[in-house]
C-alpha cells in the first residue's frame, strides 16, 4: 500500500516530510538491506504497556489465597466453566489465550512468573523506562538495551520498531527503522513513480523513497492485516520474514492498566494478543523456527482486588518467551508463593526473577552476544545477575 498526503508538495522540504508517510517507514537509507543476522535468527520484543495482571494470566489455581483475595475477578481452575487452560505445576493460562497455550503444549513457549525489571516503585513511566533502558534506575541511560545489543554484534542484523513511536528499548546509536500504518489516503502509482523520477539524482532521498515503496509492497493491503494488536504483529512478521529483512522487531501494545472492570478488559486484551500471536507466527512462516519472542510488561499488580473489581499497581508480574527456537513447555525461574510472608510489602507478588536474566539468556544463546558485553554495555552493572540457561535451541 502506497500513501501520500492529500496534496504532495514536490519540493525538497515537502518531499522530505512526505517520505516518512509513504508507507510509514523511516530510517537511514530506509530499505530492507539489513545485514544478515546471527544464523538469520529473529527476535521480537513485545511490551505490554500498563502493567498486565500476571496472576490472572498465569493463574496459580492451587493457591487458596489467590481465590480468597480475588472473590470477584479470579480465574476458575481448569475444568470449571470459564476455567484456566492447564499448563504445569498448579498453574493455568487465562482461557482467552488458546494459541499461546498451544505453543506451550508444543514445547514452544515458557513463562516466567514473579518477574520484574529491577524497579519496585509502581510508576508506569519509571517502570517502563527501567524495563527498556536495561539499567537499575529511571533515566539511567537514554538508549535501550536492544539497541545496545545490536551494537555489540560484529554484524548487526538491524531492527524495526512497529508503531507510531520508537520504543525506548530500540533507541540508540545502532541504525534502526520504523514502520507504522498511515491514515493518509493512498497515492496512485503514477504519482509515486513521478516523485521517484524527480529525485533520481538525489541518492539519499531517492533511496529513502524507494525503500518506503519496497516496504509497501511487502506489507501489502493493510485491510488484510486486521487491526489493533494483530495489524502490528502481522506487519512485524512480514518484515522479519522478507528477504533481507531485519533481525529484530519491537512492538508496544497499550491498554493493560486494569484498575476497574478487570475481568472484561483483560479478557478482551488477551484475546487480541492471542490473535496477534497467531498472526505473527503465520506471517513468519518458515522463519518461525528461527524466532524467539519475548512478551514483557513493566510490573505486575496487587494480589487483592480493589473496590472497583480491578487491581492496583504491584511489582512481580509474568513474562513469556515463545517461538520455534525456544525450548518450551515449562516454567522458568522461581515462584515465591502468595503466603503473607512471601509477598512484597504485604501486597504484591515478590519479584523473585529479574527480567534481565531472561533478556541476557536469550541474547547470549539466540544471537551470541558476548557475556562481557551483556554484563557491562548492554545491561550495565548486571554481572551479578544469574542468566537463565537452556532456553534456546
Amino acid at each position: 500500500m502506497i500513501i501520500k498526503p492529500p496534496k504532495l508538495c514536490l519540493n525538497r522540504r515537502g518531499l522530505l516530510q512526505g517520505a516518512a508517510s509513504i508507507m510509514g517507514l523511516s530510517a537511514s537509507g530506509a530499505n530492507l538491506a539489513f545485514a544478515a543476522g546471527p544464523e538469520n535468527r529473529k527476535l521480537v520484543v513485545i511490551i505490554l504497556r500498563g502493567a498486565m495482571d500476571g496472576l490472572n494470566v498465569v493463574v496459580p489455581h492451587y493457591e487458596n489465597r489467590y481465590y480468597a483475595k480475588r472473590p470477584s475477578i479470579a480465574i476458575m481452575p481448569p475444568g470449571e466453566p470459564g476455567g484456566a487452560i492447564p499448563l504445569t505445576d498448579g498453574f493455568g493460562l487465562h482461557p482467552a489465550l488458546p494459541t499461546l497455550a498451544g505453543m506451550f503444549k508444543k514445547g514452544q513457549a515458557v513463562f516466567m512468573p514473579a518477574a520484574s525489571a529491577p524497579y519496585n516503585e509502581r510508576s508506569h513511566f519509571d517502570g517502563q523506562d527501567v524495563l527498556e533502558n536495561g539499567t537499575e534506575s529511571p533515566l539511567g541511560t537514554l538508549d535501550g538495551w536492544l539497541n545496545r545489543a545490536l551494537g555489540a554484534l560484529n554484524l548487526s542484523p538491524g531492527a524495526v520498531g512497529i508503531g507510531q513511536t520508537v520504543p525506548l528499548v530500540l533507541k540508540g546509536a545502532s541504525n534502526i527503522s520504523t514502520w507504522a500504518a498511515s491514515k493518509i489516503p493512498e497515492a496512485d502509482p503514477e504519482t509515486v513513480e513521478e516523485t521517484l523520477d524527480l529525485y533520481a539524482f538525489d541518492p539519499v532521498l531517492h533511496n529513502a523513497l524507494q525503500g518506503a515503496v519496497d516496504v509497501g509492497s511487502l506489507i501489502g493491503d493493510l485491510n488484510e492485516l486486521g487491526s489493533g494488536y494483530e495489524q502490528l504483529a502481522r506487519a512485524a512478521g512480514k518484515l522479519l520474514s522478507a528477504d533481507g529483512g531485519p533481525g529484530a522487531a519491537a512492538l508496544s501494545l497499550n491498554g493493560w492498566d486494569t484498575h476497574a472492570d478487570e475481568t472484561s478488559i483483560l479478557a478482551a486484551n488477551l484475546g487480541n494478543l492471542d490473535v496477534a500471536l497467531f498472526g505473527l507466527r503465520e506471517e513468519l512462516g518458515s522463519q518461525w523456527a528461527n524466532t524467539a519472542v519475548m512478551i514483557v510488561t513493566e510490573f505486575g499488580r496487587t494480589l487483592s482486588e480493589n473496590g472497583t473489581k480491578g487491581t492496583d499497581h504491584g511489582v512481580g508480574g509474568v513474562s513469556f518467551l515463545l517461538g520455534g527456537a525456544v525450548k518450551g513447555g515449562t516454567m522458568v525461574g522461581d515462584w515465591p508463593g502468595l503466603g503473607p510472608t512471601n509477598l512484597f510489602e504485604g501486597r504484591d507478588v515478590y519479584p523473585a526473577n529479574d527480567l534481565r536474566s531472561l533478556f541476557k539468556g536469550v541474547l547470549r544463546d539466540h544471537w551470541g552476544v558476548d557475556l562481557s558485553a551483556l554484563d557491562t554495555s548492554v545491561f550495565p552493572g548486571s554481572a551479578g545477575i544469574d542468566i537463565k540457561n537452556n532456553l534456546i535451541y
